[in-house]
C-alpha cells in the first residue's frame, strides 16, 4: 500500500511539474513527496491513538520540509505539493487525489470550534501560492484557487476563485461577472 501510494505521489509530480526529470531526482529531492509520505506514518500513528509519535513524526516533517501537515488530515495519493515551504493543513482538512498545493497555502481553521473544522478540498484542485482557505467549507471537485485569495465560503465543483474575500470568476469554464469587474 505504502509503495502503491508513493508511486501515485511520483506520477502527480511527473504530470504537474515540467522540472521533473526522473523518479530517483523526485524521491530524492522533492520535499512534498517527503511530506507526503511521513504524514502517511504519522496518520497511520495517529489513527492507532498513537498520539504523541505521531505528532512527533509530524514535527519532523515539518522541519525537515517546511511543511506542516497535522497527522490527523486525511490526504488522497497523488496529491503534489510544489514548492511546499509555509504550506499548512489542518487536523480536520481533507485533500482529493490530484490536487496541486502550492507553495504557503494553508487549509486552516477559524477558530477554537470543536468537530470539523478545516476544509475539505476535492479531487483535481488547484490551491494557488499563498492561498488560504479557512473553516469547515468544501472547495469542490476540479476548482482552482487563486494566489493570495482568502476563502471563507464553499466553492462549487469547476470554479476558479479569486480574491479577499475569495470570490467566483470562472463557474464550468465561463466567467462571470463579478464585483471585481467595476473595480
Amino acid at each position: 500500500m505504502f509503495f502503491k501510494r508513493l508511486d501515485e505521489d511520483v506520477r502527480a509530480v511527473l504530470d504537474n511539474d515540467p522540472a521533473a526529470r526522473s523518479r530517483l531526482e523526485i524521491l530524492i529531492t522533492y520535499p512534498g513527496v517527503h511530506a507526503l509520505s511521513m504524514h502517511r506514518l504519522a496518520s497511520s500513528l495517529f489513527r492507532l491513538k498513537l498520539r504523541l509519535p505521531a505528532r512527533i513524526v509530524a514535527n519532523i516533517c515539518r522541519s525537515r520540509t517546511g511543511i506542516d501537515i497535522h497527522p490527523g488530515a486525511r490526504i488522497a495519493s497523488g496529491v503534489f505539493i510544489d514548492h511546499g515551504s509555509g504550506v499548512v493543513i489542518g487536523e480536520t482538512a481533507s485533500v482529493g487525489k490530484g490536487t496541486v498545493l502550492y507553495q504557503g497555502c494553508t487549509l486552516g481553521g477559524t477558530g477554537k470550534e470543536k468537530g470539523k473544522r478545516h476544509p475539505t478540498v476535492g479531487e483535481y484542485c488547484v490551491i494557488s501560492a499563498g492561498a488560504k482557505v479557512l473553516g469547515n467549507i468544501t472547495v469542490g471537485d476540479y476548482s482552482r484557487i487563486g494566489a493570495g485569495a482568502v476563502v471563507l465560503t464553499d466553492i462549487p465543483p469547476r470554479c476558479t476563485a479569486v480574491g479577499v474575500p475569495a470570490k467566483i470568476v470562472v463557474k464550468d469554464g465561463k466567467k462571470v461577472k463579478s464585483a471585481y469587474e467595476n473595480l
